[in-house]
């Protein structure tokens, strides 16, 4: 029982981790609700009434959720200056409320300095938004100057109770959360097997069910890749002990998406298309290779299965020994042992199979410390002698830093948006007082958050959608549960700790949702201060509108970034990382002098991940150009096939001068020249330059190699797995052509 009760904790822990990488939204959640929490006690305690325990409740949220340092001593600075930035804050309300116009000036010009402020990093990004919130919090629970003794201690309170939860209840290292993003890594890569098992066994017509499953997992295995690579640098004080985790992160997920592709393949009438994985929608070919209900097949199950068993197994010496027959099997795989008698295709699976587990192997080596080595079989023992090798390299290696040239004036996006955003709060100040001379500010906080986190008019705009959305929907709620909770002060907060850590938990997933809670919050709120109608909350609908239509005004009138400017802008930037990557891998794999291909690729996922956020406005369900939401798609699609291409080439370059299979081919700087070509000329039209040439088109990557010397393979040592990548990389990369309307030379013939 106790072992089946462990089992148990042990999956809903590895579901929990795998849904919320680093228990991020967990944490921001329980943080924030165990700090209003705690100061509506201690004010409880000493006697405050509704008014100052509505205001001590929304400062310890803006104190608690406008920290965003990863180390707790930049944390705690941060809390400290942002308790006298509260206060004047709050002070020039109250000293203000009686001057109207002075007011309105100074609420815009506090505006612009939080916005612009954005500039100095987290530290300024909090204080800014600290201010802001606070000046707003003034205004909400309307206070005076006579009132300021008390709310100065409410603040302080709130500030106090903050720091405890911070630094003692809920405490949040940034070594303790890369540990969490580990787990959910493992996680997730687990879910992704089990995907991939259902790939294997789906019927026909559930074919694209299980891809669009493997797609997901796909997806969120290199969202989490991502999260850790930005947590590394804080996470691990060991320089080389972080480029060794990032390098078996690295590995084990272009194994794990390399696996997808092969059963992809196999369960297909033809070889799949690394596109396939990233476009759904994207046609599958059928065959009838697979599912065949035979030995090979249910072989195949048994070492999905063991694969999966193998990245959740917990490390133990029993569980050590259990699994040991079972790795070294997958391992022998690498080295052609016990391969069954079957297409080439399958064969290719189950070789696919023995890369994810010596991929595994090495992420828990680097993970967990050295393994029990007493019953490897010589496969196994060249894995981890391979492994060895590349941790060596690793750790003498060095790691470089390249600045970039940042922007100036009016082009710094701070600046812009604080401009932005003052002429559209402006605005909202001027029509929410024709809406309400006392509920005013509910038009100004909506144009300040459509601008946060978006950098375009049609990110705006969306956002705006979505909150206008989510603020209906939480009308509807709040006129309910005002209802049903009347007076019943204590049952209320409840209510809105409960919506404040909904609030919180689903902000990243889902901008409606959290809207939806922040409405439904304010509702209660209202309530609380007997302030409460149906007027008001309909009042509410109308200056989020308001608030929404002068952001946007604001964004298409001044210093505007309209979506194709700034969609090109990244395209141009993807491009440039893609070039970066592949000029570097080939010229590695050429023989030529190593370079930091990883943090390169990781470059390259970056700025891909900020292109497919900028495109949002563009493949939104509600856009009526269809033909350019689908084109855009899968633009974005053939870019992730690139990157995943880049990303395999970048990780076997690396291997170089440890990997006994892998040495470099001078004849593969000219074939590759092709490529890096290509690129330049759709980075060139992207750019507005029409006369940049053409892409070219011609002979696979393998006929480009010139033979080799008398007597040796055609390929020298380069395997054809990596020929293989290049040619579907320059297959792609050609193929970016059509959709950015790119002329294409015709091959001569």
């Amino acid at each position: 029982m106790r072992a089946a009760g462990r089992s148990v904790r042990a999956r809903v822990r590895d579901r929990v981790a795998a849904s919320d990488p680093g228990l991020l939204r967990l944490t921001a959640g329980l943080r924030t609700v165990s700090a209003i929490a705690l100061t509506l006690a201690v004010l409880s305690l000493s006697g405050a009434g509704v008014r100052h325990l509505v205001a001590g409740a929304m400062a310890a949220m803006v104190s608690t959720f406008a920290i965003r340092e990863k180390q707790r001593t930049e944390q705690a600075v941060t809390l400290a200056l942002g308790l006298p930035v509260a206060l004047a804050s709050v002070s020039l309300s109250a000293l203000l409320s009686s001057r109207v116009i002075a007011g309105d000036v100074f609420f815009v010009v506090l505006i612009f300095c939080a916005v612009y402020s954005r500039r100095f990093g987290d530290r300024g990004t909090a204080l800014g938004l600290i201010g802001f919130q606070v000046y707003f919090l003034s205004l909400f629970v309307g206070v005076t100057v006579s009132a300021l003794p008390a709310l100065y201690a409410v603040l302080g309170v709130a500030f106090a109770c903050s720091a405890l939860v911070r630094f003692a209840l809920v405490p949040q290292t940034p070594t303790g959360t890369l540990d969490r993003m580990r787990r959910a890594f493992r996680a997730r890569l687990a879910q992704l097997v089990a995907a991939q098992i259902e790939l294997l066994d789906a019927d026909p017509d559930e074919l694209e069910k299980a891809l669009d499953s493997v797609r997901e997992g796909t997806a969120r295995l290199h969202e989490t890749a991502l999260l850790i690579q930005g947590r590394l640098e804080d996470g691990t004080s060991d320089a080389a002990v972080a480029r060794l985790v990032q390098r078996r992160v690295a590995d084990a997920e272009i194994a794990a998406e390399r696996l997808g592709l092969l059963l992809l393949a196999a369960r297909s009438a033809e070889r799949g298309h690394t596109l396939t994985l990233h476009l759904p929608g994207a046609p599958v070919p059928l065959g009838d290779r697979l599912p065949e209900r035979d030995e090979t097949t249910a072989n195949l199950r048994r070492d999905l299965q063991a694969l999966r068993m193998l990245v959740l197994r917990p490390v133990s010496a029993d569980a050590s020994t259990a699994l040991a027959p079972v790795r070294n099997r997958l391992l022998g795989y690498r080295d052609e042992e016990n391969l069954p008698v079957a297409p080439d295709t399958v064969q290719d699976v189950f070789r696919g199979v023995g890369e994810a587990a010596r991929a595994v192997l090495g992420l828990r080596i680097a993970l967990d410390g050295p393994q029990d080595e007493s019953a490897d079989t010589p496969a196994t023992t060249r894995s981890r002698e391979e492994l060895d090798a590349e941790d060596a390299a690793i750790a003498g290696g060095e790691e470089g830093e390249r600045p970039d040239a940042a922007p100036t004036g009016l082009d710094r996006p701070t600046t812009r948006a604080a401009v932005q955003v003052a002429v559209g709060s402006a605005l909202a100040i001027v029509g929410g007082e024709f809406l309400s001379s006392q509920r005013w500010y509910w038009a100004v906080l909506t144009c300040w958050i459509v601008f946060i986190n978006t950098a375009s008019t049609g990110e705006i705009l969306v956002k705006g959608y979505r909150r206008l959305l989510g603020t209906v929907l939480g009308v509807v709620a709040g006129i309910g549960l005002a209802g049903l909770v009347g007076h019943h002060t204590w049952t209320a907060f409840a209510l809105v700790l409960v919506f404040i850590f909904a609030m919180f938990y689903t902000a990243p997933l889902s901008y409606t949702l959290m809207s939806f809670f922040v409405t439904a919050m304010v509702g209660l709120l209202y309530t609380l201060l007997h302030t409460y109608s149906a007027a008001v909350l309909v009042l509410r609908i109308e200056e989020t509108a308001l608030g929404a239509v002068c952001g946007v005004v604001a964004a298409a009138l001044v210093l505007p970034v309209h979506t194709d400017r700034r969609t090109n802008e990244l395209l141009g930037t993807v491009l440039a990382r893609l070039a970066e990557v592949t000029d570097a891998a080939v010229d590695q794999l050429s023989g030529g002098a190593a370079a930091d291909l990883l943090d390169k690729a990781r470059d390259l996922d970056q700025a891909l991940a900020d292109l497919g956020a900028s495109t949002q406005p563009l493949t939104h369900p509600i856009t009526p150009l269809r033909a350019r939401r689908d084109t855009v798609r899968y633009l974005v699609a053939l870019l992730e096939t690139c990157a995943y291409h880049a990303r395999y080439l970048a990780a076997t370059a690396e291997l170089l001068p440890t990997h006994p299979s892998i040495a470099a081919d001078p004849r593969l700087r000219g074939a590759g020249r092709r490529i890096g070509r290509n690129i330049e000329v759709i980075a060139a039209h992207v750019a507005g330059e029409p006369d940049a040439g053409r892409v070219e088109t011609g002979p696979s990557i393998a006929s480009m190699l010139s033979p080799g010397t008398s007597g040796t393979p055609r390929y020298g040592r380069v395997t054809d797995r990596v020929l293989r990548h290049l040619q579907r990389l320059d297959e792609a990369v050609a193929g970016l052509a059509r959709p950015l309307d790119v002329p294409v030379a015709t091959p001569e013939k």
